[in-house]
């Protein structure tokens, strides 16, 4: 037993399969949200796709008979104060804030994946002032600008579009400068202007290329932010006309609904909202996790 405890002594025991274990915990937490976002993205594209040709409604058709009914088998998520079926409400709805999410966050990548690689490219005054023009702006709240720019048309699904893309652009230019200031200092980038390559040739060979999978991935993150901020809107009666059924005017519509006690007209709206958030952040998360493994990923739009 001596020599046993000599030994023990000499070569202590290794804690390295629960070392592992914890890793192998972590790679199946990661998995499993992957595998959850990309269920949650699917029942929701295929609702968008399959629900309305299946059920044959009209979502605006009015059944006052019908008014405030709870969920059953022939209404799914029951319907609201003037008898129209709330799935499929919720569906049209979801259609319409997914067009207005992505349409605004290509725009403002667009716009400020343009800004951002101006800036860091040229450097010097230009750099300053683009970047004292982005901070000058983010200053001002989003929802109060967005209100200001709507204000200013009739309501409708593109002025909404321009709206949230004008206040969401600030973020990607941040982001594509400071990926930009960073490739200026590689190595190939220095061999290009050593070799006589002029600024627009690096910019456009070798400083956006890098720059795409940030903006992307920004993208990506801001297509539930402008979903957000449609349906903040469309809440507040300065987004989409009354009579289309986006999720901020069906919410806005169930508020005298939730105060008599009728818990559905809100809360499938808001899960509508809420679903595609979740599933959206989860596959971008993965997707950062991938793009630089070093970076613990995290919702920043």
């Amino acid at each position: 037993m001596a020599e046993t405890a000599a030994e023990t002594t000499r070569h202590p025991q290794r804690p390295g399969p629960a070392w592992r274990s914890h890793g192998d915990d972590r790679r199946s937490t990661r998995t499993l949200r992957l595998r959850a976002s990309v269920v949650l993205l699917t029942v929701t594209v295929l609702a968008v796709l399959i629900v309305p040709p299946l059920v044959q409604l009209d979502q605006q058709a009015v059944d006052l008979a019908a008014k405030l009914r709870p969920p059953g088998r022939e209404h799914p998520f029951g319907t609201d104060d003037v008898g129209r079926d709330l799935l499929l409400r919720c569906v049209y709805g979801l259609r319409v804030s997914l067009l207005v999410g992505v349409a605004a966050a290509l725009t403002a990548t667009v716009v400020g994946t343009a800004v951002g690689a101006t800036a860091g490219a040229l450097g010097g005054w230009v750099d300053r002032a683009v970047m004292r023009a982005v901070d000058t702006i983010s200053s001002v709240p989003h929802l109060l600008l967005g209100i200001f720019i709507v204000a200013m048309f009739r309501p409708g699904v593109w002025p909404v579009v321009v709206s949230v893309a004008l206040t969401h652009w600030l973020s990607t230019a941040r982001i594509v400068r400071a990926e930009v200031l960073s490739l200026r200092s590689r190595p190939y980038v220095d061999a290009a202007v050593s070799g006589g390559a002029s600024r627009w040739r690096v910019t456009v060979r070798h400083l956006l290329p890098g720059v795409l999978p940030q903006a992307a991935l920004a993208a990506v993150l801001m297509v539930p932010h402008a979903m957000w901020h449609e349906s903040a809107l469309s809440f507040l009666g300065l987004g989409l006309p009354t009579h289309t059924a986006s999720l901020g005017n069906l919410i806005q519509e169930a508020r005298g609904s939730l105060l008599a006690g009728q818990w559905w007209p809100t809360l499938f709206p808001g899960l509508f909202i809420i679903v595609p958030t979740l599933a959206v952040a989860g596959l971008a998360g993965a997707w950062r996790e991938r793009i630089n493994p070093r970076r613990r990923s995290e919702l920043m739009l």
